[in-house]
């Protein structure tokens, strides 16, 4: 162990010592440390910047009565402590963990179960959606974060004590944020709201990227002419594909909008891509008969067919009454549940869900579901109709539908 990790063990940090673990033995005793607990505070600190999958350089883990960081670019393997953490009696706590447990996925192939996200958790406590772990470091603890280590290299090594101790205060704090934040939840009587959406982060789906619907995140596909999306989706597949096999972000092959540009040229020689303004020299140089052939074959074929969903550019005024109506029951929900009625959701989310983006809508998933998500869709196939009972708006079941089902 390096002078200045010896330094860091043997002082106090906010009333717990901060272990590295570096060593087979360290991390050994860690996990016997971890069997003995009934949630953990994690987070890790990874570089993707030169790759497209995130290097795993630092895992800081905490309890009220410890904190450590192990050190995988040291360790030959961290099978004993995967084993450790996917313990399913032990509650895995997070901010915002989908980049977290993308690592997990990558290492081991499967998700540590159960979950809480303090980020998921912060809007039935009156938050914002998506706080940033800063905001919510300072809304419940009064403390602001140093970002001095913000952009830090992790995959450096020997990490200086700073850096260290910046990268356990992740923890540290989230230990206390989830403690309050469980109180304040059973107080309220939503301690079981969340088991959907921390059910749904293990859903390994989330974490696999398949290229042949690489195309579907690019925005402005919807302006492209048949021809010209058949390129964009094959360039698009060939690229995550490429960047995958080389481990290389894929921006470093194409940009979004170099991929607009050829399918928009259709260059069919190595000559004429190479005239295209922004594409590198080593890129021609490497695949421009790939990308070429791509290209003349994309434009023989159909492309997959683009799904809008039969949402219009512009709503008639019959939709914008119906969308009012779904906005009432919102409100009426929101003001139930003491909740701001834009946490539930907002009129763009109710625009998704009114013509059937399935995958966007909020409102399909979790507490926002349960609370109103599924009235939502009761109003929209007549099931339900919103009326008025003792001077106050209600929900009714609608009788003529219930007598013919």
């Amino acid at each position: 162990m390096n002078d200045n990790v010896k330094a860091l063990t043997a002082r106090e940090t906010k009333g717990c010592n901060i272990q590295y673990i570096n060593t087979p033995a360290q991390l050994a005793q860690l996990c016997e440390q971890i069997k003995k607990e009934s949630w953990l505070a994690l987070d890790t600190e990874f570089l993707r910047e030169k790759t497209y999958y995130p290097k795993f350089c630092l895992l800081q883990i905490a309890t009220p009565e410890w904190v450590a960081c192990v050190d995988p670019i040291a360790l030959p393997s961290l099978d004993i402590l995967f084993e450790a953490l996917y313990n399913p009696a032990i509650v895995k706590v997070f901010h915002s963990c989908r980049q977290d447990l993308e690592i997990f996925y990558q290492l081991t192939g499967k998700i540590p179960e159960p979950l809480f996200d303090t980020q998921i958790a912060a809007p039935l406590l009156g938050f914002q959606e998506n706080p940033g772990y800063a905001m919510l470091v300072s809304s419940l603890l009064n403390v602001n974060l140093n970002k001095a280590h913000t952009r830090a290299d992790w995959s450096k090594r020997p990490l200086i004590e700073a850096e260290i101790q910046y990268a356990a205060d992740d923890v540290i704090y989230l230990c206390q944020i989830y403690q309050l934040m469980l109180q304040k939840l059973d107080e309220l009587g939503r301690a079981d709201w969340l088991e959907r959406d921390f059910a749904e982060l293990s859903n390994p789906d989330l974490y696999q990227v398949r290229p042949e619907q690489a195309w579907l995140k690019i925005r402005g596909k919807n302006k492209l002419t048949g021809r010209q999306l058949s390129i964009v989706q094959a360039l698009a597949e060939w690229r995550e594909k490429t960047a995958q096999a080389e481990d290389r972000p894929k921006t470093w092959l194409l940009r979004d909008e170099l991929l607009f540009d050829l399918a928009k040229l259709q260059p069919e020689t190595v000559t004429e891509l190479a005239n295209v303004r922004g594409i590198n020299e080593r890129a021609v140089n490497r695949y421009g008969a790939e990308l070429c052939q791509l290209i003349t074959a994309a434009k023989e074929r159909a492309p997959i067919p683009l799904n809008e969903n039969g949402r219009p550019a512009k709503k008639t005024q019959q939709q914008e009454a119906i969308l009012d109506i779904l906005t009432a029951l919102v409100r009426i929900r929101a003001e139930e549940n003491s909740l701001n009625p834009i946490i539930l959701a907002t009129r763009k989310d109710l625009e998704v869900l009114m013509f059937n983006d399935d995958e966007e809508c909020l409102l399909l998933h979790g507490w926002r579901f349960n609370m109103a998500g599924n009235e939502l869709i009761g109003l929209l196939k007549g099931e339900l109709l919103l009326g008025i009972e003792s001077d106050k708006l209600a929900i009714i079941a609608n009788k003529s539908v219930v007598a013919l089902n």
